[in-house]
């Protein structure tokens, strides 16, 4: 896909068309979901003919399926997603208890999973994160 915005007033009007910017497979990564939103926004809200509709459908279809998916394999505990998060953000555990307002010891142990995470701290750490707080309670 290329670069550019596409614009929805310039979609190909064929089935054939359509296949030819994006082709029509399974979704494995976020690129590919990525893509196939850009095509489904742009086709969103335009009055499709029939072959457009039946385009729009599988590939729907196949965004519904890569979503799916991706939710079950969502599925880490809350302090897996903490270490991700904090790795993703370079804060060691001193860090991650500083931010919380707690004693170092407490941030490492929070980290190496030998203390729960407090209703306090899942606040704070949603809201830094900009994450709901179910992920850290799985």
């Amino acid at each position: 896909m290329s670069t550019q915005t596409l614009q929805p007033d310039k979609l190909p009007t064929t089935y054939e068309g359509l296949f030819r910017i994006h082709t029509l497979k399974p979704i494995h990564d976020s690129v590919g979901y990525e893509n196939a939103c850009e095509i489904l926004d742009a086709l969103s809200g335009l009055e499709l003919n029939k072959e457009q509709s039946e385009y729009l459908e599988v590939l729907s279809i196949l965004v519904e399926a890569y979503e799916k998916d991706c939710g079950e394999m969502a599925k880490v505990s809350g302090v897996d997603a903490l270490r991700y998060l904090c790795e993703e953000n370079n804060l060691s555990g001193s860090k991650l208890a500083e931010m919380l307002g707690v004693s170092r010891a407490l941030g490492v142990k929070l980290l190496a999973g030998e203390r729960n995470l407090t209703i306090a701290h899942i606040g704070k750490l949603a809201e830094r994160f900009k994450v709901s707080p179910e992920l850290f309670i799985k």
